[in-house]
């Protein structure tokens, strides 16, 4: 049982108080959410509820010590929790296994806790708590490491930077069209078109299947054409989600037909080794193989690689199908999604067969995909420590006491250093909105005209400000503008929208962004009434925002042609978006400052993308696998 007196002498009795009845949201339970579970429970934090999506992996054992060789496979959460509870009798422990992400998470759930502490592996992930908190108003202790390095700041609405508040540019990994779609030679090549082009083709969101229609130029013009001619053939096979024919049809049309195809391009294999055309019917013969519990560190033979994409190809339609009925838009990789990550490997190794490439075990495609780093024990446990005590700040009501902190390593020893917490930037595009809740009692009997009709009349003293001409977004959806009524009479349910969703409301008047933005979160109804809004009282006053002085470049990117995982640029080559990986600084302005050793590594979000000349790269992970 862990003794506060030593606690005590340094923040007194009172802020203890504060810390045994204070409710904490862990988000994630691997390298840095081990450590920081630890560090809570023997803090005299009593409280604790800790939510992850993944299992446990043989691969996190040298670093993740609340795990033990009987734990593989277990939820991490659970495990940890478990774990923690043994360190502490006094802890009140509850976990998860489940997507932060997910509707069910809303801005009620979150309000319930005092602070979030993030521990994740991914942006979309962390993006998401970032505004959840915002909306919620609860602060929000950010981390990540990345090898030797590692970074904490604090978050709190209206106080300090957000999440988004510096631009986070998403590095480019360039290969051409050509190469991707007829002549890969790696295995990373294979994972791409498997990762960035197959499965976003069939299970992501397709909002924007009219991206591709753009002037070409004549060096795109071929490739730009027969990729749009693939993924139109690729669309139709969604018909087929949910049949037992879907697996089959699919393996067909891009081992079968689509090598085919290449094979008659007589020209193009003088020089290359042709590929080899992929019978379905030979490769599905039954082996005893288990697609459902694969040896991810081996690298399986034909047949069992036909049977892991046939096996994970039908989760993901059923998943699919099912958000197709639901508020959700479409899948999106993770490497820590069993079903997403054996779809890849499969097809990506099935690929690689047909093209004579060096196949790649599982877990070792999920490196390659992932841009997968090692991480540092020590470092993770430095960053926990540091994540508790500028938790206990802020319970505490220190805010101006807290910092952002760098784990930095050099030329000279490790050493920590702090800066003091920037303000919010007046142009986020995240915490510069005005968050309320609205409380829906039915929204499959309140229409989109209901929630406009209630908001313009709204009294005075709540008066949104935003004028007569409103516009309502959801995520990259425009839902109604003064050009476009078509869904007013439609329910709220019918257009994707329910509890655990936001809806943005903007101005058309806005020609000089001084309106500010209003994000409603939807919520479950408290009363008999069957709209109310809350959160007035909290909102802050959002000073006017300085002038810009126009820019007479042009984006570089002007011409880029977006689909939903990677860019086709006007020289015909693909640039993945790895949303993994960024190279903007949360906190860029006072880096210079610090010290000329530090203003030399250019932070990202979470971590040092760049040393002096090691250039070490860096994904936005606290839980780097770590490779054999």
């Amino acid at each position: 049982m862990r003794d506060t007196s030593q606690l005590a002498k340094i923040f007194g009795d009172h802020t203890v108080a504060q810390l045994s009845s204070a409710r904490v949201l862990v988000v994630g339970a691997g390298g840095i959410g081990c450590e920081l579970l630890k560090n809570l429970a023997m803090s005299g934090f009593h409280s604790i509820h800790s939510i992850d999506l993944d299992h446990i992996d043989l691969s996190n054992l040298n670093r993740q010590f609340l795990f033990q060789r009987r734990h593989i496979k277990l939820s991490k959460s659970q495990v940890a929790t478990a774990a923690i509870t043994r360190f502490n009798p006094r802890v009140r422990a509850s976990a998860e296994q489940a997507n932060i992400t997910n509707t069910q998470y809303d801005v009620d759930w979150f309000a319930q806790f005092d602070i979030v502490l993030n521990a994740l592996d991914n942006l979309e992930a962390r993006r998401h708590v970032n505004t959840m908190c915002l909306a919620a108003r609860v602060p929000l202790v950010e981390s990540g490491t990345a090898g030797y390095l590692g970074q904490v700041t604090v978050i709190k609405g209206a106080k300090t930077e957000c999440f988004e508040c510096q631009p986070k540019p998403v590095e480019r990994k360039t290969y051409p069209v050509c190469t991707i779609r007829s002549t890969p030679t790696t295995p990373i090549h294979c994972i791409v078109w498997a990762k960035d082009y197959l499965f976003a083709q069939l299970f992501a969101e397709s909002s924007d299947e009219g991206a591709m229609d753009v002037e070409e130029t004549a060096e795109n013009s071929d490739e730009l054409s027969a990729l749009r001619e693939e993924s139109t053939a690729l669309a139709k096979l969604a018909g087929a989600m949910g049949t037992q024919d879907f697996a089959r049809l699919v393996f067909d049309k891009v081992f079968d037909e689509d090598v085919e195809r290449l094979l008659s391009m007589k020209d193009m294999w003088v020089q290359r080794r042709p590929p080899t055309v992929l019978d379905f019917a030979a490769l599905s013969e039954h082996t005893g193989f288990d697609p459902a519990h694969p040896d991810d560190h081996a690298v399986l033979e034909p047949k069992e690689w036909c049977a892991l994409f046939v096996h994970s190809a039908e989760r993901l339609a059923q998943r699919r199908l099912a958000m197709d009925q639901s508020t959700q838009s479409g899948l999106v990789f993770d490497k820590d999604d069993d079903d997403t990550l054996h779809f890849v490997a499969a097809t990506a190794n099935l690929r690689s067969l047909a093209f004579g490439i060096e196949q790649k075990s599982i877990f070792a495609t999920k490196a390659m995909a992932g841009n997968i780093i090692p991480a540092i024990a020590t470092t993770n446990a430095i960053v926990a420590g540091m994540m508790v005590m500028q938790a206990i700040l802020v319970l505490a009501q220190r805010i101006p006491e807290c910092h952002t902190s760098y784990v930095t390593y050099g030329k000279r020893a490790r050493c920590i250093i702090k800066e003091p917490l920037a303000e919010p930037n007046p142009r986020c595009p995240v915490c510069r909105r005005r968050y309320l809740t609205l409380r829906v009692r039915d929204c499959a009997q309140t229409t989109l005209g209901d929630v406009l009709d209630f908001v313009k009349g709204l009294d005075l003293d709540r008066d949104l400000q935003l004028g007569d001409d409103i516009s309502v977004v959801e995520g990259t959806r425009m839902l109604y503008d003064p050009d476009f009524d078509d869904n007013l009479s439609k329910p709220l349910y019918e257009l994707g929208i329910a509890s655990g969703k936001m809806i943005t409301l903007t101005s058309e008047d806005d020609d000089d962004g001084s309106i500010v933005p209003v994000v409603l979160s939807i919520a479950a109804a408290k009363s008999q009434d069957s709209l109310a809004i809350e959160g007035f009282e909290s909102v802050p006053i959002f000073a006017p925002l300085p002038q810009l002085v126009s820019a007479d470049a042009e984006s570089d990117d002007e011409d880029d042609v977006i689909t939903d995982d990677f860019v086709v640029d006007d020289s015909g080559a693909i640039v993945l978006e790895d949303d993994d990986v960024v190279t903007s600084p949360m906190i860029a302005s006072a880096v210079s400052s610090i010290s000329e050793e530090l203003s030399k590594r250019k932070l990202d979000e979470i971590s040092v993308i760049s040393q002096d000349d090691t250039k070490r790269r860096a994904v936005s992970d606290d839980d780097i696998e770590v490779l054999d």
